[in-house]
């Protein structure tokens, strides 16, 4: 339908989320350090949030877009408010729970480090661990996720350069953590950051597999539809299927 709903100019903006915390229905979001539309469904187009922009990066126009639905941004809401409330559980002593975000230099996707030449971290975040991270955490905004068994990184040598580049990443073991606590965790990650894609990269051993049934316990716990790529690496550290 042709209705009234609220335009963000990525130019202006810069990322101070002032308006997110403006918006009542949740339909303003982070990602990459600017504020974006989470799903029009969420904006009533009444431009609560124009005011509150210092760089003037908000104005209301008149385009095509889904109909509001009031009962969905509710529901938004509360699941933001859940996710926001279990990260604030975490442990506060210890400033390596402390979200934050790595820049680098962007590199061509396909090169690999030169003999002789260092290869270099393609992490961009911090922390990594499933049981630490925030599912508010502004990296995960609009991501291409990756969810990998601790045991990886080990065996693929290549782990930064073929997997790690350019995805946000979420790290766990499906045999030794609590698999429930994972899925609720990486649920409430899903849908408080609606990620563009989903990798989930496990080792070639049975229990290794739980990872798979985690991701997908979680993406029905959502409700979400998301693109999925499984894969599986050997222990001889080779990429099996």
């Amino acid at each position: 339908m042709r209705r009234k709903i609220v335009r963000i100019d990525d130019e202006k903006c810069n990322g101070c989320g002032q308006c997110v915390t403006a918006c009542a229905e949740g339909a303003i979001a982070l990602v990459d350090g600017k504020a974006r539309l989470a799903s029009d469904t969420y904006c009533d187009g009444l431009g609560a949030c124009l005011g509150e922009c210092p760089q003037g990066a908000i104005t209301i126009e008149d385009r095509d877009a889904d109909a509001f639905d009031e009962h969905a941004a509710i529901e938004h809401v509360r699941e933001l408010e859940k996710a926001k409330a279990k990260a604030e559980k975490l442990p506060r002593g210890c400033p390596g729970t402390m979200a934050r975000e790595i820049k680098r230099k962007a590199a061509p996707a396909s090169d690999s480090p030169a003999c002789g030449t260092p290869a270099e971290s393609e992490l961009t975040q911090w922390p990594v661990q499933l049981k630490l991270v925030s599912p508010m955490a502004p990296y995960f905004q609009g991501a291409d996720l990756l969810l990998v068994s601790d045991c990886v990184p080990f065996a693929f040598a290549d782990f930064h350069n073929r997997f790690l580049r350019g995805h946000a990443v979420v790290v766990g073991c499906p045999k030794l953590d609590d698999a429930q606590f994972y899925v609720e965790k990486l649920a409430s990650i899903l849908k408080a950051a609606s990620p563009r894609s989903l990798t989930v990269v496990h080792m070639e051993v049975p229990c290794c597999s739980g990872l798979s049934r985690i991701a997908q316990a979680a993406i029905n716990a959502a409700g979400i539809e998301i693109t999925v790529q499984d894969v599986t690496i050997s222990i001889g550290g080779e990429i099996a299927e």
